[in-house]
């Protein structure tokens, strides 16, 4: 089996794996996962799209990340999987479209606007 590559997003934060036959390492720019993303929800969301397609120890995983914050990162990581998953076996795809793990999530940090000190904060109004 060659190495699969796909990439995944999340606010700002972009992943890119390379998903090969393996024993179950996860790698994540240069350390282990458990490293990277040292609380137990992150490891999860990392982990979460292998879980569900049942091929937690069938492949390693070498990942890319960059931007955002770590949730962000943990969640682009976990696109990237399963999309590279669906890739290699179509199969597992209804699996992992239940859980919503197939589909982008597109919201994003709305913009300051000029005026205002947030992007919808107004600034005090007080009538003397």
């Amino acid at each position: 089996m060659s190495t699969t590559n796909t990439s995944g997003r999340r606010k700002t934060a972009v992943a890119r794996i390379y998903l090969g036959a393996g024993g179950g390492n996860i790698t994540v720019n240069g350390k282990d996962y458990k490293e990277y993303f040292p609380t137990l929800p992150l490891q999860y969301i990392v982990t979460q799209s292998l879980s569900v397609a049942e091929s937690l120890a069938n492949f390693d995983v070498k990942v890319n990340v960059q931007g955002g914050g770590v949730k962000g990162q943990a969640e682009a990581v976990r696109l990237a999987i399963a999309k590279a998953l669906v890739e290699l076996n179509p199969e597992v795809k209804p699996a992992l479209r239940a859980k919503g793990l197939v589909t982008r999530d597109d919201r994003m940090v709305e913009r300051k606007k000029p005026g205002r000190r947030k992007a919808r904060k107004r600034f005090q109004f007080s009538k003397r």
